[in-house]
């Protein structure tokens, strides 16, 4: 099998087994047939983003194999750290998560609009974040969120995490951080 690192170069290939994706942008759960000829058009925060018959889907890391690939590092399973995840590390973490349409992450797209990190009883803690969508018809927003969830809980020391869909603010372009408006080549 192939390494892959993130990238945005398309390449073409067949699937070795048959897959599950989600159709972009409807969010419907769907499952790509062996030998299915595909295009990976992005590969960003370890899911693929391709182009198949039908359209647009997202492939999760954990399928990378059906590519012909193995996950990019960190991906499948995340490493144990003795570090407990602190508000730096999470906002790290929530730069790792991707719209599957767009080259840039949750938070320097200008998604994410709260996190809260707050200690459990036992010690540990329990983010909470709000973030929205570039648009309120996405049927992605679950994708995304559990995305972002699934990564949140393999932290050292996070023993809940929920991520919350909101539409208030509605979101807008002048939301992007600097560093995402350099990626989409918006200055």
């Amino acid at each position: 099998m192939l390494p892959v690192a993130n990238m945005n170069t398309p390449s073409s290939l067949e699937l070795k087994r048959d897959c599950s994706a989600v159709q972009i942008p409807a969010g419907i759960t769907t499952t790509l047939a062996a030998g299915t000829s595909i295009t990976i058009a992005q590969t960003l925060g370890g899911s693929f983003t391709v182009h198949a018959p039908g359209g647009l889907f997202r492939i999760a890391p954990q399928d990378a194999d059906a590519l012909g690939l193995e996950p990019a590092a960190g991906t499948s399973q995340p490493a144990a750290t003795d570090t407990v995840a602190d508000e730096k590390v999470v906002w790290e973490t929530l730069r790792t998560c991707f719209d599957p349409e767009i080259p840039v992450n949750i938070v320097d797209l200008g998604l994410v609009y709260d996190m809260k990190l707050a200690k459990t009883p036992n010690g540990n803690s329990r983010v909470d974040v709000k973030m929205t969508l570039t648009a309120p018809g996405c049927g992605m927003g679950p994708a995304i969120a559990g995305d972002a969830q699934v990564k949140l809980l393999s932290l050292s020391g996070i023993d809940d995490a929920t991520v919350e869909i909101v539409w208030d603010p509605p979101w807008h372009h002048s939301m992007i951080t600097e560093q995402g408006r350099k990626i989409l080549g918006l200055d």
